[in-house]
């Protein structure tokens, strides 16, 4: 009888202990499993916006700047590159922007909110390869229908060729202008890619 009472109680206390212990390893594991449902520090940055000093930039110059992954183009622009723009829009296939590859407070023919200052995603529009910046004017190779180059991007992978407001020239593989990320300016020298400009507003 005295045998039969200490195995009830011996059996109380494991089934006890094994539930305690038991539930204890099930948080330890749940806890983590639900803390992944949240993202990590390095995903939250990778979507935040980025700041740059366009102050560094001299005139003709790009810069490319990361922003959730993709490369992003910043360029200062010459007085001369935005005289040149009006001159090739009967080479483009989209001169005045129609098509929404950029925010609604851009200008559509210099596809920035400051003439000399260009923002676009460095990502070509045919199937994501990476333009070259190409600047010099009068590259022999890249002459578009006997007229001469005034300065653009160009895709190495299938020959597609923008000018340097981002807009793409008709006959090549890519259908649409470059993409303009929102952006913004806190200042005059410092934008802001990722924030609208009527969001900072």
């Amino acid at each position: 009888m005295s045998d039969d009472g200490v195995n009830v109680g011996r059996r109380r206390f494991l089934t006890a202990a094994t539930s305690v212990v038991g539930g204890a390893g099930a948080v330890g594991i749940a806890v983590p499993f639900v803390a992944s449902w949240n993202p990590s520090a390095k995903a939250k940055a990778a979507g935040a916006p980025v700041k740059y000093n366009i102050s560094k930039l001299e005139a003709g110059q790009m810069v490319t700047v990361e922003w959730r992954g993709k490369p992003v183009y910043v360029v200062r622009r010459t007085d001369q590159t935005l005289e040149n723009l009006p001159k090739v829009e009967p080479l483009l296939r989209d001169p005045m922007s129609k098509e929404p590859q950029q925010p609604p407070y851009v200008d559509p023919e210099n596809r920035a909110i400051k003439p000399h200052t260009l923002v676009v995603v460095g990502i070509c529009t045919h199937l994501g390869c990476a333009p070259m910046f190409r600047p010099d004017v009068g590259a022999a190779d890249l002459a578009v229908e006997g007229h001469e180059w005034l300065g653009g991007f160009f895709c190495p992978c299938h020959g597609s060729k923008y000018d340097l407001a981002g807009r793409v020239f008709k006959g090549v593989p890519a259908p649409l202008n470059l993409e303009v990320p929102p952006y913004s300016y806190e200042s005059d020298d410092v934008i802001i890619i990722g924030v609208d400009q009527e969001e900072s507003a």
